[in-house]
């Protein structure tokens, strides 16, 4: 294969629709590299033009082609593979490079870890594509919002063809162009060579344009024939033009009189040669706002990612919340008990331990908690994968504890405190944190008694904790009363998965579990 090659050896996609089959080979890729968007076909035909086919379209079937390949040279520099940003996880439109872990001019061996590079969850490490030098290094470490296919470095086979890329620039010639012979892009409209950007915010509307002179001495507006009230006094009239016009420059439009419109009212003309009115040109509100220190704190990308998901959550999964007070003195004495005994083996429990496990059980007992909306269909699990909410300093992330209704409440302690430390040091791996089929988030040590949590789409319910607080109940002794430990639980629950009588069911099972903890051991 020629410079001008491409690294994919054989490429052949087929469309297939009730009336045409297209086929698209490896010899119309060579020399390029394509990005292939979403188009939309109908009725597609194949037609020559020059000795190619073309594709030519309209309507409504889905076509979606997508390379995901490294680009080899090209005719002005020797041999050598463009290296984009790679999606590292299913959500990731955007990566910021932390460091490269190697320079420019160093051997590379495949596997070896080229760079470390932050997506919308954790940190993680991006490995060599294959074997050679580094030649360039197109995007510095530290750089963030570096979009999903934009070249990052370039690799030679041969360390004698590194000077060559000294001066390297996507722009001249590993960038992505869209050429219009190519014979993929359909003629209308053409297909994008890159992921496109978000588009930018509107403008807002240009202010109505001034008036550019003053009426004529003496003249006036012309008479027609109206049956209207004159003004009463004390009242301004005046066009919704000129009110607006007022508004913006701070004109007061009592100050004025009497206009030059019908029964005196108030016209844009008029407001030529008013004074400004210094106290109604800013509220107290805006003082205030532009008086006050203040610091732009950087969006992370797992910050940005949080805020997205929560929107969509809030906004598309109808919530509905379930509050029940549970007695915990039995799960308390339990776990004080296993700690004594587990001691020598450096394990203590949390009572979080206890509550994924019990979590699980009553997921097992209830299995529409455990369940996605899918909107076609309602997805129930068999097993049960619980995220734990972990507070980061770059945000909140839920790694899971897989099949946790299966594990015992001491290799559910070791999964927690191992992926917490993964969370904070930001070194989870994607299956770690992606998946899920119920969430717990406990605020107990913050001293929260109760709040209600968001529900982590796909995912149907989420479980809220606080922590533990004392409480006199009557009981049946000689004083007449007794104290107990109490913890208040919330699940936030899907409606179109989970009905309310299905929810109190699932609550009623995970309270029996802590007031009665030996019945999650058997």
């Amino acid at each position: 294969m020629s410079r001008t090659g491409c690294i994919l050896r054989f490429c052949l996609y087929s469309f297939h629709s009730s009336t045409r089959n297209l086929r698209i080979s490896s010899n119309q890729l060579l020399g390029r590299s394509y990005s292939i968007t979403p188009i939309t076909l109908s009725r597609s035909t194949l037609t020559k033009e020059n000795g190619r086919k073309v594709v030519t379209s309209s309507g409504n079937y889905l076509f979606n082609l997508q390379f995901n390949v490294f680009r080899k040279g090209y005719a002005s520099y020797p041999d050598h593979t463009a290296v984009p940003l790679p999606a590292l996880s299913p959500t990731m439109e955007m990566g910021t490079i932390i460091s490269w872990e190697k320079k420019e001019g160093d051997k590379l061996n495949e596997g070896d870890l080229l760079a470390e590079i932050e997506t919308d969850k954790a940190t993680m490490g991006f490995e060599t594509p294959e074997e050679g030098y580094l030649a360039r290094i197109l995007i510095p470490g530290g750089t963030k919002d570096v979009a999903i296919g934009k070249l990052v470095c370039i690799i030679v086979p041969n360390a004698e063809d590194i000077p060559a890329f000294k001066d390297y620039k996507e722009e001249g010639g590993a960038k992505p162009t869209t050429s219009t012979s190519s014979p993929l892009s359909p003629p209308s409209p053409p297909s994008p060579p890159s992921p496109p950007s978000p588009p930018s915010p509107p403008s807002p509307p240009s202010p109505p344009p001034k008036p550019s002179a003053k009426p004529a001495q003496g003249s006036t507006a012309p008479t027609t024939a109206h049956t209207s009230v004159p003004p009463s006094e004390g009242r301004v009239f005046a066009s919704p033009f000129a009110r607006a016009l007022a508004a913006e420059r701070g004109i007061d439009l009592t100050t004025i009189g009497k206009g030059s419109g019908m029964f005196g009212s108030i016209k844009a003309a008029d407001l030529d040669g008013a004074q400004v009115t210094p106290a109604r040109t800013v509220s107290p509100v805006s003082v205030a706002g532009v008086s006050a220190s203040y610091a732009d704190v950087s969006i992370s990308n797992i910050r940005n990612v949080i805020a997205k998901r929560l929107v969509q959550s809030k906004q598309t999964i109808p919530h509905y919340y379930l509050t029940s007070e549970i007695e915990m003195d039995t799960v308390l004495q339990l776990r004080e008990q296993f700690n004594k005994q587990l001691s020598k083996d450096n394990v203590k429990l949390s009572v979080n331990d206890f509550v994924i496990k019990a979590a699980a059980v009553a997921c097992m007992r209830v299995p529409e908690a455990n369940s996605s909306w899918m909107d076609t269909v309602i997805r129930q699990y068999n097993s049960v994968d619980v995220s734990v909410a972990v507070s980061t300093d770059r945000g909140l992330i839920t790694p899971i504890v897989f099949g946790a209704e299966r594990k015992g409440l001491v290799e559910i302690s070791a999964a927690v405190k191992e992926l917490a430390g993964k969370a904070r040091a930001g070194k989870l791996q994607p299956h770690e944190f992606q998946g899920g089929t119920f969430s717990v988030s406990n605020l107990g040590m913050y001293g929260i008694h109760h709040f209600s949590a968001i529900i982590n789409p796909p995912q149907a319910c989420i479980l809220a904790l606080g922590g533990t607080t004392q409480k006199v109940v009557i009981a049946d002794n000689v004083k007449g009363y007794k104290s107990i430990t109490v913890m208040y639980a919330t699940l936030s629950c899907d409606h179109r998965v989970v009905d309310g009588a299905v929810g109190a069911q699932w609550l009623s099972h995970f309270k029996s579990f802590l007031s009665n903890p030996a019945a999650i051991l058997l």
